[in-house]
């Protein structure tokens, strides 16, 4: 046995990629098997035994073949009705209640349900539903197609996580209790959520929550933003620090009961796991716990098992486990960021300044998975480097620490946790609201957009090779070769010298993003929005929807749009301005155009509020103003008076880029149309990019108006399945009869419009995604 740990002893890494390439190859495509080949070569460079290349290909082999019948069985249509067991992955958000759930062959299946009455939904809060067993009745269903290639895909969630599909249950039934030896961990794990949130401070229960036992629901969405903004945001993820902190004080307790320390070792290889469970179980727990228990158990048997060992032993366990995990991103940063640290401590080993040190344990980190976090988020937090050398100390041995003492106190019968509550919650209040003040700079956050895959790999070689070149001391050589092809892929946006206009889905509103050659300049008009209807307080989602940060703001991040140049709001309809002030929290705008008198409309009332934090110039433009960048005017055609009505006094927009014409229209309705036909008569005719106005209802895009344009190509900006029934069949038939081209955002997907040299390129989302 010493024999073969021995021989394996630093080669465990191989093995992890083997099972890793395998797991994508089965899950994405077959080629990708190639990459087995690229990593025996390395294998022979690093001159490992011809056992260990026999061994890494048979494993890579055996591995994929595995993977791929267990995802042939996803593929298979689930049946109903069924006895489902819920797993601890649920939540209750308003009247859904969403979440995984198990059928009797253990296969995870992602469920949603419509909470019928108030009544059912305080019952449903009131239980632990984690291992409960229901009848259900419901159908299968497809998984929603994303807004834009930048947005999130249900498709690849479901695939991360193993799951066979989305059922829409109908009818839940409560059967009994599992008998799973799980569930007694499932059931604490409720008690302290419940315990938490009667005994602690309202202030401080999403935060006790998310640090003592891994549930993040209740962590307020602008704090969390905050956090992202610094560079911070792990810190309310249960990872290694803690469970480091939870096992030394529960090994030195067990010692301070003069416990002998092989049975302390014992008791602790036995309770991380259950601590796991309890602690919510994300990979970077299961992570930390599966090094620990490879680490303790090395020390019993004496065997020198190395931490790179370990940690490669505790990712491959987890792929074979469930080999769609390689697509989760806290999967992909947790492991990366540790063999960051693993690979990394010669370098980190020269410097023994504390500060100097975390300086570089976090540059280390923040190097390794930037690429990473471009591909996902598309920005990276510049002031990271500076803000977890203050903040990780702060957390892992101050808040975390109080929390768990706090806990402990909470469940004597003396009021102990009172009087520590008074004094540490207006402190940890201080701190949030100094984190909401640094935060606030939009420029602290690097957006380049998303990289695609030829980038990631030319980004992540310069990060490998300057690991390198800091190892062998060429500390300047480093720091050009990593900051060099940073600064290039930021540029190569501008080097782009097509015009192009992407008609965002963003469902039952209009949001149009028009970026000009080179990026001289970038024009959005419209940020879309939802109507809101008052609902009883039941039914309330605890984060409502926004459309602005949940599609709009995407999007513009994933182009790498960093600064808006123009924000046009056409006119003040929720569907077109609700998303603005998310829009201005996020990204630079310098100015913002208005039709006159629209300000005054109470929709408006939230994105003036947010407009005075900023700089922003904010103008009302009608019928004679114009601008140029280059060879491309934009012209606006409407209002001709300073009184709104609405529909008919949107800001109607000509973009013309050389002989190219694209006419923006808002919500104009008939009379609108009819007074731009008597006023620019010519200057209409024959244009090529039509946006029709009001999502294509029937009052809108008349016959003399569709004529008069004629465009080669026309777009209706309207939510699938709408309660307008927008685009009216009778407009549809209307663009038919002239023959010219149209598509539906709802129906279609982002459409993005590109002109090259006068040749027209048309892509829609939903083609990329159901090729």
């Amino acid at each position: 046995m010493l024999y073969l740990v021995n021989l394996f002893k630093h080669n465990w890494i191989f093995y992890a990629l083997s099972i890793c390439i395998s797991a994508g190859a089965a899950l994405e495509s077959v080629r990708l098997l190639a990459l087995l080949v690229i990593l025996l070569l390395f294998c022979h460079y690093k001159q490992l035994l011809k056992i260990h290349l026999v061994f890494v290909f048979f494993t890579g082999i055996g591995s994929y073949l595995l993977f791929s019948y267990e995802v042939n069985k996803l593929s298979v249509s689930v049946e109903l009705p069924a006895i489902l067991t819920w797993s601890d992955e649920y939540r209750i958000n308003g009247v859904m209640l969403r979440g995984f759930m198990t059928n009797a062959e253990g296969e995870k299946l992602y469920v949603t349900y419509e909470i019928k009455s108030e009544q059912e939904k305080q019952l449903l809060e009131a239980q632990q539903l984690a291992g409960s067993n229901f009848f259900v009745v419901g159908e299968q269903v497809s998984p929603s197609v994303p807004a834009h290639r930048y947005g999130f895909s249900m498709a690849q969630y479901l695939q991360s996580k193993n799951a066979r599909g989305i059922i829409e249950i109908h009818q839940l039934t409560f059967v009994g209790k599992g008998n799973s030896f799980l569930q007694p961990l499932y059931d604490q794990r409720f008690r302290l959520k419940l315990h938490i949130e009667e005994t602690f401070p309202p202030s401080l229960v999403a935060e006790a929550q998310a640090l003592l036992i891994g549930l993040q629901h209740n962590v307020d969405d602008e704090l969390n933003r905050a956090y992202q903004k610094l560079g911070i945001t792990h810190l309310f993820a249960i990872s290694g620090l803690h469970v480091a902190l939870v096992s030394f004080l529960f090994f030195q307790l067990l010692l301070r009961m003069s416990i002998r320390r092989e049975s302390a070792t014992i008791l602790l290889l036995a309770i991380l796991p259950m601590y796991a469970i309890v602690a919510g179980g994300a990979p970077s727990i299961w992570r930390a716990v599966s090094v620990v228990e490879f680490i303790m158990l090395a020390r019993y048997f004496r065997w020198n098992i190395p931490m790179d060992d370990a940690l490669s032993l505790s990712f491959i366990i987890f792929v074979l486990l469930e080999p769609g995990v390689i697509f989760q991103v806290g999967f992909q940063l947790s492991y990366l960021a540790t063999y960051s640290l693993v690979y990394s401590s010669r370098i980190l080993a020269r410097y023994s300044n504390f500060w100097i040190q975390s300086f570089f344990i976090t540059f280390v980190c923040q190097i390794l998975v930037y690429p990473l976090l471009l591909f996902h988020f598309f920005e990276i937090s510049l002031s990271s480097f500076i803000a977890n050398i203050f903040f990780v100390p702060l957390f892992s041995f101050v808040i975390l620490p109080i929390n768990l003492a706090v806990l402990v106190l909470t469940f004597l019968p003396l009021p102990f946790d009172s009087f520590v509550f008074l004094l540490y919650e207006p402190l940890r209040t201080a701190l949030t609201n100094f984190i909401f003040i640094i935060q606030q700079p939009i420029i602290q956050m690097w957006n380049p957009g998303k990289p695609s895959i030829l980038w990631l790999v030319f980004l992540y070689s310069s990060v490998f090779i300057t690991f390198y070149l800091l190892d062998k001391q060429s500390t300047l050589k480093a720091i050009l070769l990593l900051v060099l092809p940073a600064i290039v892929f930021h540029f190569q946006s501008y080097w782009d010298g097509d015009l192009k206009i992407s008609f965002v889905n963003v469902g039952q509103g209009d949001c149009i993003v028009i970026e000009l050659p080179y990026r001289k300049s970038v024009i959005v008009i419209d940020a879309g929005g939802l109507l809101r209807f008052d609902q009883e307080k039941w039914k309330e989602r605890q984060t409502p929807y926004e459309v602005g940060r949940q599609i709009v703001v995407p999007y513009l991040k994933g182009r790498g749009i960093q600064s808006i140049d123009t924000f046009v709001l056409s006119h003040a309809d929720a569907d077109h301005v609700e998303g603005a002030e998310e829009v201005l929290r996020e990204v630079i705008v310098k100015e913002v155009h208005v039709t006159p008198g629209s300000i005054s409309k109470p929709v408006m009332n939230d994105f003036l509020q947010e407009l005075k934090k900023t700089n922003t110039k904010l103008i009302e433009k009608m019928a004679g103003d114009y601008w140029k960048v280059g060879a491309t005017t934009f012209e606006y055609l409407w209002p001709a008076d300073i009184e709104y009505e609405g529909n008919n006094d949107s800001l109607v927009i000509m973009v013309t880029h050389n002989q190219y014409k694209a006419l923006f229209t808002g919500d104009l309705e008939k009379e609108g149309e009819q007074q731009l036909i008597q006023l620019y008569t010519e200057k209409l005719r024959n244009i090529d990019l039509l946006k029709a106005g009001h999502h294509g209802s029937k009052t809108s895009s008349i016959e003399e108006f569709v004529a008069l344009t004629n465009p080669k190509f026309a777009v209706f900006m309207a939510g699938e399945n709408n309660r307008y029934n927008h685009p009216h069949i009778d407009v549809v038939n209307r663009f038919e009869s002239y023959h010219i081209p149209h598509a539906t955002t709802g129906l279609e997907g982002t459409i993005e419009v590109t002109i090259t040299k006068g040749e027209i390129t048309i892509e829609k989302s939903n083609s990329i995604y159901l090729k």
